[in-house]
């Protein structure tokens, strides 16, 4: 039988928070929560609800729902009113203080190696590939889907089992400063920076400024702790430095011949990719289950990490054949037809300058006698401030580069490169994405690949559900569609 996560004694002493609700007797029958939840939508029985006060719903009014989907107890702020519904309140000052308590009473029961992941991209495609490369060394924690901001940490860590013998979490900031209370909570072993790029610029001077709060991940590094860090990111002597200032030992990784954990060989398929590395002087050959020479990079940075943890090299480099691109972060389903099968792409969920050009990168590997038409449609990258135009209009070089066929467009930023395109590469430009999406279906063709990227606001998931909608209601030469993200 599975331990308790939490007991009731142990919530009280974490939080400080004396039970209302709950006689002796009853105390005797419900002792323990076996997880933790802020939303009562997906509440599971035998949980702590937590009412967290939220920018756009306060957790509260949702208090008797989570009852009666089955919460053992919930963290209430003192002023709270019980009525007939509610069941054990944990009565506090402040919920998401109560929550971050809990979560640094997990940490402090927690013995193993914890890890901690930040960057301008690639944070959850690494957080997940490390979690499956040391899942052959023991038991293993991760932060669930992108769950990198001040309530997601905590819920995270306070999720974390006492037996965890591997933590990993993700740290992620729009603004200076975040990420130092998210590190002095995680206080990682092992930190990890993916690479620095002009993400979330808009709030930022410049990429070196964006890199100083990416350094912030050394905040809460335990002594002796390991940073590992992009040999081939041009920001790699400044975080280095402020690595060190925190007592740090530095692993590079990449394709630099000075890194650590290198890049030897590498071989890209259309759905795979074959490396051959050297880590800290040991060669490996392994299989990436996912196309893409981002997640070959991300590889490197896993290795590293399970070499710092202690972890089983060997294994890992096998588990890494389970990779899998994750909806909306590169998720390909192809859909068979007499003509040729036409791919969907799904990169709907972020878009910046770093990644736009690493999707482009993976759409040029396509071959061509597979995919005879390379097709991407495009929505606006945000929050890249007053450098917003001309990074767009930018991206207009790699497109070409990449051997891109059509392009479609929507967003009022987005019309930049659409009007830098030569006119052959014009496919179609809409001010949304739901009048962009008949376009695209309009124009699809058998063969194609049609890769779909955008910044979460620019609603670019609504295309890639119009595509799929309407190819699923095509005959099909073959029934079995296949789905690389499902395997």
């Amino acid at each position: 039988m599975a331990k308790p996560l939490w007991r009731f004694d142990e919530i009280v002493a974490a939080c400080g928070a004396p039970l209302d609700g709950t006689t002796e007797a009853e105390a005797g029958n419900i002792v323990e929560a076996s997880g933790i939840s802020i939303d009562s939508r997906t509440l599971q029985p035998g949980d702590l609800f937590v009412a967290i006060d939220g920018d756009r719903s306060d957790g509260h009014r949702y208090v008797g729902a989570a009852f009666e989907a089955g919460a053992v107890g919930a963290i209430v702020r003192k002023d709270f009113q019980r009525d007939g519904r509610h069941g054990t309140l944990f009565r506090v000052d402040n919920t998401l203080e109560a929550l971050e308590a809990l979560a640094r009473a997990a940490r402090t029961r927690m013995s193993g190696p914890v890890i901690a992941i930040t960057g301008s991209a690639g944070k959850t495609g690494t957080k997940e590939a490390l979690h499956l490369a040391l899942a052959p060394s023991g038991t293993t924690h991760a932060s669930e889907k992108s769950y990198n901001n001040q309530w997601g940490v905590p819920l995270s860590l306070a999720r974390m089992p006492a037996e965890t013998a591997y933590g990993i979490f993700e740290a992620g900031m729009n603004h200076a400063g975040e990420i130092t209370p998210l590190s002095q909570m995680i206080r990682p072993h092992i930190a990890i920076i993916t690479l620095v790029a002009p993400v979330h610029i808009g709030f930022f001077d410049s990429e070196e400024a964006i890199a100083e709060a990416k350094a912030e991940i050394f905040a809460g590094l335990e002594p002796q702790g390991v940073a590992l860090l992009n040999r081939d990111n041009k920001h790699f002597q400044l975080l280095a430095a402020r690595a060190e200032a925190a007592g740090a030992r530095i692993l590079g990784f990449g394709s630099d011949r000075e890194a650590d954990i290198r890049l030897v060989e590498l071989v890209l398929a259309n759905d795979s990719s074959l490396v051959s590395a050297s880590v800290c002087g040991a060669p490996l050959r392994y299989r990436i289950g996912a196309a893409g020479a981002h997640h070959v990079m991300n590889s490197l940075a896993v290795l590293g990490a399970v070499h710092a943890a202690g972890g089983d090299i060997a294994a890992a480099g096998k588990a890494l054949s389970g990779v899998r691109a994750q909806k909306g972060r590169g998720a390909c389903t192809r859909y068979p037809f007499a003509g040729g099968a036409i791919t969907i792409i799904d990169e709907s969920y972020n878009a910046n300058p770093a990644s736009v050009g690493a999707a482009l990168e993976t759409l040029a590997q396509m071959p061509r006698t597979e995919y005879p038409r390379r097709v991407i449609v495009l929505g606006d990258m945000l929050e890249l401030g007053a450098h917003s135009e001309v990074l767009h209009r930018g991206l207009a070089e790699p497109v070409v580069n990449a051997g891109v066929d059509k392009v479609f467009a929507c967003g009022p930023i987005m019309s930049k490169l659409y009007e830098a395109l030569p006119i052959d590469l014009k496919g179609g430009y809409a001010e949304i994405s739901e009048d962009l999406a008949a376009l695209v279906i309009e124009a699809l063709k058998p063969g194609d690949a049609v890769m779909i990227k955008g910044s979460l606001g620019s609603r670019m998931s609504v295309v890639v559900d119009a595509l799929t909608a309407h190819l699923r209601k095509l005959p099909s030469r073959d029934q079995n569609i296949k789905t690389q993200a499902e395997g």
